[in-house]
């Protein structure tokens, strides 16, 4: 039969040594000693040996089976890694056929105070099945007697119905000194098995297992490969980026195609695009729901009655279905129930929501598509293999005289053509009823803005007055609104405010906007502080970045070999003028900065101008681009250190 594609290119490496499971319960002196890791010091534990197999079989009825095998040591340095000592395995059901999981064994290991060796093992009353839904079930278990500088030891068998092998990541939140993974692939199957993250496995085994697979009349060679990885740094994750699963090293596997071992018959799994546009026209919860124009105009008539151009027809239609029906959390790329029950519920998950949004739109006689994406926490879509499994989420395209507005009604703080960060995450795709589906860049035209704008006076006794007003636009409102929302009252959350903003008392208080979702939100604060002096009473020492002053750095490491992905361009201007008794004057001005982040790529401009009796100073700080590369990342790291050491000084006024 035809061999696994990848299995040709396999020969190209050695095929020298072959990797084996390592034996359960031996763990070293030298384990149980170990300080520390000594190529990752900061680690809190480090996986000592790793080891899993994945095999196509039968069971005692010749049904076929995946059965994958897990075994795992991990040093454990100190209780921040206790959590690794708790596993839960999730199971599913595959038709009417449960996944079992079985041959659970665990075991701790330690030095005693008096330099024994305790050993605990896992016992059968300490695992748990818990039952999730109807569908998934978790097996849980802790492992006994954990304590510093344990070693912790477990493994266990998945078997399944379903020949989807698991993916392998040779990647975690701690190092690993050893980690392999071996697979044996009957030919009747055949995958693609891709490599992702900059950590490249070697394969240590590539060949072929003649007569492997034998069922009733049928009978196949298999591909056996062994990947393995030794010294695995760990994988450091940081702000500003979507899910690790797109970029620690590991191993995944999909099915391409296969002959049915019984009956012969050939069936091909992978698709082309055109495939999966055409299922999910056909399928109920998707294109089954964009049919139901019909059924949602006379619920809609009344919504846009009077309204007599497209864009204000869009606006009610959206705030109706964002208004009607809550959201419940769940992301999801079609509708559960049917979005007629729905709308009688008044609650749903995002694929409920959004297709009642779309159709509901195209009742109203507006020009509107679904638009398929993987959201940020999901994952990217990997264009080179089509599926719907990979897809998450559903939200509406509406175009209206030449333009096109991206629409999300799970968000009830949310305005008009704004986008739920988790939904930025690259391209989507447009799938229609009735044309041809294609890509689309669902970041454009995001953006979020914040500006300080403060007007201070320095009284003769010291006292500091003025005004403070903040704006936020586009994705910030949303995140305004969202954080004063989640106070009793709006007082409440001025009173936290005030609380964090050091020593200031706000003396009156204004919020504009803040259910107006098309405008900006305002904030204005009257307020009144006192400057420090030092031991010279005629010196006053002043910080003039009084409200949200940056202080710590998002990026920390060393380097970065992942995007910076913000979701989308943003702006922040903080803008003081300060004004002065005559009795007082100011010592020295703050220097100027200019920096510029390659190719347009935004800017740091920290400004100031000083007058007889007042000055001014400006900080603009702006990223132009959604997505910055990992060669960019220490020039960010850079601008985020001046932008901290700029807001750190301090002006002072000299009485004359």
């Amino acid at each position: 039969m035809r061999k696994n594609l990848l299995f040709l290119i396999a020969l190209l490496f050695s095929t020298c040594a072959i990797a084996q499971d390592f034996t359960f319960g031996q763990i070293s002196l030298d384990d149980l000693n170990m300080k520390r890791y000594d190529k990752d010091t900061s680690a809190h534990a480090v996986v000592l040996q790793e080891y899993g197999t994945s095999n196509i079989t039968l069971n005692g009825e010749e049904a076929i089976r995946l059965v994958y095998t897990y075994h795992v040591k991990i040093k454990i340095f100190d209780s921040r890694a206790f959590n690794w000592g708790t596993v839960n395995i999730r199971t599913g059901t595959v038709g009417d056929v449960p996944e079992v999981v079985d041959n659970i064994r665990g075991i701790t290991a330690y030095i005693d105070d008096d330099g024994s060796v305790k050993t605990f093992e896992l016992e059968k009353q300490q695992i748990y099945t818990v039952q999730q839904n109807k569908y998934n079930t978790n097996i849980k278990f802790a492992l006994p007697g954990l304590k510093k500088g344990c070693v912790i030891e477990f493994q266990y068998t998945f078997t399944s119905p379903s020949v989807t092998f698991r993916p392998w990541p040779f990647q975690t939140s701690i190092p690993k000194l050893h980690s392999a993974c071996e697979v044996h692939i009957p030919g009747f199957w055949n995958y693609h098995i891709m490599s992702r993250g900059v950590l490249k496995p070697v394969v240590k085994v590539s060949e072929v297992e003649p007569n492997c697979f034998t069922v009733r009349n049928g009978r196949s060679d298999c591909s056996h490969f062994i990947y393995e990885m030794n010294d695995i740094p760990a994988f450091v994750g940081e702000e500003y980026m979507t899910a690790p699963k797109n970029f620690i090293s590991a191993i995944y596997f999909e099915l391409s195609d296969y002959t049915n071992p019984y009956t012969g018959v050939k069936k091909k799994m992978s698709k082309e695009w055109a495939d999966v546009d055409d299922e999910l026209k056909h399928v109920e919860y998707f294109g089954g729901q964009l049919k139901r124009t019909n059924m949602l105009k006379s619920r809609i008539a009344p919504v846009i009655a009077g309204k007599t151009t497209e864009m204000d027809k869009a606006k009610a239609v959206y705030d109706y279905i964002r208004k009607t029906i809550k959201w419940n959390n769940i992301d999801s790329r079609g509708s559960d129930e049917g979005i007629d029950k729905v709308l009688e519920k008044h609650t749903g998950n995002a694929g409920d929501i959004n297709l009642a949004l779309i159709t509901a739109l195209n009742a109203a006689g507006i020009n509107t598509e679904a638009v398929i994406l993987s959201t940020r926490d999901n994952g990217s879509i990997n264009k080179q293999y089509p599926t719907i499994t990979e897809f998450d989420y559903v939200l509406a395209k509406i175009n209206i005289a030449g333009k096109s507005f991206f629409l999300d009604a799970t968000e009830p703080l949310i305005g008009f053509g704004i986008l739920p960060l988790r939904c930025l995450n690259g391209e989507g795709r447009v799938v229609g009823l009735d044309k041809p589906a294609y890509w689309v860049d669902i970041n454009s035209g995001q953006k979020g803005g914040t500006t300080y704008a403060l007007d201070l006076t320095l009284n003769p006794d010291g006292k500091i007055k003025g005004t403070l007003t903040q704006y936020a636009i586009g994705y910030a409102a949303f995140e305004k609104r969202r954080e004063i929302k989640k106070f009793n009252s709006v007082d409440e959350y001025v009173d936290n405010r005030a609380s964090r903003m050091n020593k200031i008392k706000i003396i009156k208080s204004e919020i504009a906007n803040l259910d107006s979702l098309e405008m900006p939100v305002s904030e204005t604060y009257e307020i009144e502080f006192e400057v420090a002096r030092n031991m010279n009473a005629n010196r006053i020492a002043f910080n003039p970045f009084i409200s949200d002053r940056v202080v710590n750095n998002p990026f920390k490491m060393a380097e970065r070999n992942y995007p910076v992905n913000m979701g989308m361009p943003t702006d922040r201007r903080y803008i003081l003028t300060m004004h002065l008794p005559e009795q007082y004057s100011l010592e020295a001005p703050l220097q100027p900065i200019a920096l510029a982040i390659p190719n347009q790529g935004g800017k740091f401009i920290s400004s100031f101008e000083q007058g007889d009796h007042s000055f001014s100073l400006s900080h603009v700080t702006q990223f132009t681009k959604s997505v910055y590369s990992p060669d960019e990342y220490l020039v960010l790291k850079e601008l985020y250190n001046k932008i901290i050491q700029s807001e750190k000084g301090e002006l002072y006024f000299r009485k004359n």
